[in-house]
């Protein structure tokens, strides 16, 4: 935590000199002392402080001074640091001054020049102030702020983002916080390049890719080498689950996530169903402790980051990198798991990150305190994230297509769902249309065997309707079905025959698809079961068979 600061202001060298002297000597152990020579520059240091947020516990400030006096920057210093003590020096012919600043800057104290020795004339008072200050001071927030509109696309993205890597920020809406709108006028940016990124160093980005913020926040985007043993296209269960077992057992590894390690099942509220956890555990909190678990091992995670394509190239596979980079490797694990899918509904597209959002959208929960959330979905993921949004919403709506819940959720949801007052379930219920001008307003309701549509009032959806895989870069060297799900082990031979082009004696490995050393776990591969646990034991299965392909090159 920085230090609070102490500033003092003195068109004086000698003096300034002095009265950082006195104060660095009493104080520089808790509080940091900065000078300024003149009142502007003070106001500008004031300014970098709050962009930085850092605390400004005491103003120590002459009277007499060319352009600012003492009362007049101690006047617009209140805007900035209302809480701050603020303390005049004066000459003995500037009390009366100092007197009328008591009621027009609520000045509280002021102090004669010379103030020698300070052990009688300057410590007492200052420490008696800086007391009263700690008293009341409440630490501002230390970490990255994100200024934005909560209806801007690209400020969804960027705290999808941050919430998604775990990172921690403050957001500041411009056009409701003043603590915002004074730190956008601070650094001096038009509204229209709005997301504004603040971080703690005083530097800004302004309205930035997840790529640049990544970079900025140290977050590794690159390989240090050309060549591993094992490289990891996934950072959802599957994939994490491989990375551990895979470095653990020695082999160099290297994951790539597009996103943020977790996947889909790291943007969970809850998993109550997970082996070892009785009560549960949220899908950031499983995603961080593997995270941890893998950087133990030595397993280097390339995030964000994404894979655009596969060659062979024996013995070695070959993967491209979105900056055009490759990366060789002896076996591939592909644990890309699944997207959400879109609803093709007219509206969605213009308002998406607007007011509708794919996924639980966590870091959208805070802003719909007191407000009416529909949800558009029957599986776990939807009943999970009607509990976690009902804990802040006034009412959360499932808005279901089949005509029971228990179709596609598991029983201990249902029931928790059923008996949640302010959730709303609305069964053979379909989205006709989404509609609003800048950010979401309404919708369009259908409910089946009722006749015509009805219109809801409404500032947030989030669809959850299925899922679909990611695996168009793999086309044409790895084998699909038709929904673009990795065919693996005995599913490639249905009725006997070896994939075609496969040399090798043996038969695909279970989780191996076509391509030899080219493997699939998790929700990317055909027929798999859609469970975090099926995910985990996928992936450390995986590592196994990995070992014997490894045994035969």
């Amino acid at each position: 935590m920085a230090k609070p600061v102490i500033l003092a202001v003195d068109d004086d060298p000698e003096v300034l000199r002095a009265v950082e002297r006195d104060l660095r000597r009493h104080y520089g152990r808790d509080y940091r002392i900065l000078g300024a020579d003149r009142g502007e520059a003070g106001l500008e240091a004031l300014h970098q402080l709050q962009l930085r947020g850092d605390a400004v516990a005491l103003f120590l400030v002459d009277q007499r001074m060319p352009g600012l006096t003492g009362v007049e920057f101690l006047e617009r210093a209140r805007a900035l640091y209302d809480e701050a003590k603020r303390v005049l020096l004066t000459a003995y012919a500037d009390t009366q001054a100092a007197i009328h600043a008591i009621n027009e800057v609520r000045l509280d104290h002021y102090l004669l020049k010379p103030w020698e020795p300070p052990e009688e004339r300057l410590y007492p008072v200052v420490s008696d102030l800086l007391d009263d200050w700690q008293a009341n001071h409440r630490p501002a927030f230390e970490g990255i702020r994100v200024l934005g509109n909560r209806w801007s696309p690209r400020s969804h993205v960027l705290k999808d983002f941050l919430g998604s890597n775990q990172i921690p920020y403050q957001w500041l809406d411009v056009e409701v916080s003043a603590e915002g709108r004074a730190l956008l006028a601070r650094a001096s940016e038009g509204v229209e390049k709005l997301p504004l990124v603040l971080f703690p160093d005083g530097t800004r980005l302004m309205a930035p890719s997840t790529a640049e913020v990544a970079a900025r926040m140290g977050l590794k985007t690159r390989p240090t080498k050309p060549f591993y043993d094992l490289v990891i296209v996934g950072g959802g269960p599957a994939g994490l689950a491989g990375a551990v077992y895979g470095a653990s057992e020695g082999l160099s590894t290297v994951m790539v996530e597009r996103t943020a390690p977790g996947g889909q099942a790291g943007t969970s509220s809850r998993i109550e169903n997970y082996l070892g956890f009785p009560t549960g555990l949220s899908g950031a909190d499983l995603a961080r402790r593997a995270v941890t678990q893998a950087a133990r091992f030595g397993v280097e995670i390339l995030s964000p980051q994404e894979v655009t394509g596969l060659r062979v190239q024996d013995p070695y596979r070959v993967v491209t990198l979105a900056d055009g980079a490759e990366l060789s490797c002896h076996a591939l694990l592909v644990a890309t798991g699944v997207q959400w899918r879109r609803l093709e509904v007219p509206g969605v597209d213009a308002l998406t990150g607007a007011g509708v959002y794919y996924g639980a959208a966590r870091t959208e929960a805070l802003l719909c305190k007191d407000e009416d959330v529909y949800i558009v979905g029957g599986a776990n993921s939807a009943g999970q994230s009607a509990l976690y949004f009902a804990q802040f919403a006034r009412k959360v709506t499932l808005l279901v297509r089949g005509d029971s819940l228990e179709h596609g959720m598991s029983s201990y949801l249902v029931e928790q769902v059923r008996t949640t007052p302010n959730v709303e379930v609305l069964l053979r219920t379909r989205v006709t249309r989404v509609e609003g001008t800048s950010h979401l307003e309404r919708l369009r309701l259908q409910t089946d065997g009722v006749p015509g549509e009805r219109e809801v009032p409404a500032a947030s959806l989030f669809i959850m309707i299925g899922a679909v895989p990611r695996t168009e870069w793999l086309e044409g060297v790895v084998e699909r079905d038709a929904r673009g799900y990795l065919l693996t082990g005995p599913d490639l031979i249905p009725e006997g025959a070896r994939p075609r082009g496969w040399r090798l004696e043996r038969a695909p490995y279970l989780l191996e698809t076509n391509v030899p050393g080219v493997f699939a776990a998790g929700d990317v591969r055909h027929a798999s079961v859609k469970r975090v646990a099926s995910g985990v034991g996928e992936g450390s299965i995986a590592i196994s068979f990995i070992h014997q392909y490894l045994s035969e090159v």
